[in-house]
């Protein structure tokens, strides 16, 4: 299959696991519960596992080649403070789109990363698609639970609002084969920079002994803990 195929059917198939995980939670009824209670927190952990998985094993590991450890700490620093900011925002506009917009924000930059490296040949785009699927399929499962719950929508313009959202992954995987290519160093920037958003959305919203009801400086403490633990390796190796 020609790369730019390639792409478009992996940034594809990675976006569906939305509407699919959405899918899922409009069918699941799972009586106790306790029970019930039990799969959504196992649910969460799953994507959380996921989207650490993708930090350590992909994104991180390929984005610092192209820096020295302090300005690789700094981008990675600026992700972590541009996810809080928007967290931010959202809290404030108390909108029920909260968790959809944290959704596409880490699927829209690792879309990018996957379609520019996969040009590069530097990853192995197939296990950074599955990767981004494992935590959208969860991600997707708990965005429509929040949208059922806290809007008038009804499940069929949900799911079919997350099937069209998924195409933002082709489209940002194209532009960056097409022309983030001929820039590695920017394609690792974008590495680190999704890297250090993610991680902040992972203790945000997904560890709940770290997170604290409209405190966004706890969960940085993390992404600052993992910088410096990046500069570290970086200084070793």
């Amino acid at each position: 299959m020609a790369p730019l195929y390639s792409v478009i059917f992996l940034t594809l198939a990675a976006g569906l696991a939305m509407p699919l995980g959405a899918l899922i939670a409009n069918f699941e009824r799972i009586k106790p519960e306790w029970l019930e209670t039990e799969l959504m927190h196992g649910i969460t952990a799953f994507g959380g596992g996921a989207l650490l998985s993708a930090i350590a094993l992909v994104l991180v590991p390929e984005g610092v080649q192209h820096f020295v450890p302090w300005s690789a700490a700094l981008l990675f620093l600026l992700g972590g403070v541009a996810f809080m900011w928007l967290d931010i925002w959202l809290s404030k506009q108390e909108t029920s789109m909260s968790q959809l917009v944290a959704m596409l924000a880490d699927f829209i930059p690792e879309s990018l990363a996957l379609g520019a490296a996969f040009a590069l040949g530097t990853i192995n785009g197939v296990l950074l698609a599955a990767l981004i699927a494992m935590q959208n399929l969860p991600e997707g499962f708990n965005a429509f639970r929040e949208l059922k719950s806290s809007s008038h929508y009804s499940a069929f313009t949900i799911i079919s609002c997350f099937a069209l959202l998924a195409l933002s992954g082709p489209v940002a995987g194209v532009i960056a084969h097409i022309w983030l290519a001929e820039w590695p160093a920017v394609v690792s920037g974008i590495m680190l920079f999704a890297s250090g958003g993610i991680l902040y959305a992972v203790f945000q919203d997904i560890a709940p002994q770290v997170a604290l009801d409209k405190h966004w400086l706890p969960p940085m403490g993390a992404v600052m803990g993992f910088a410096l633990g990046l500069i570290g390796y970086m200084l070793v190796h």
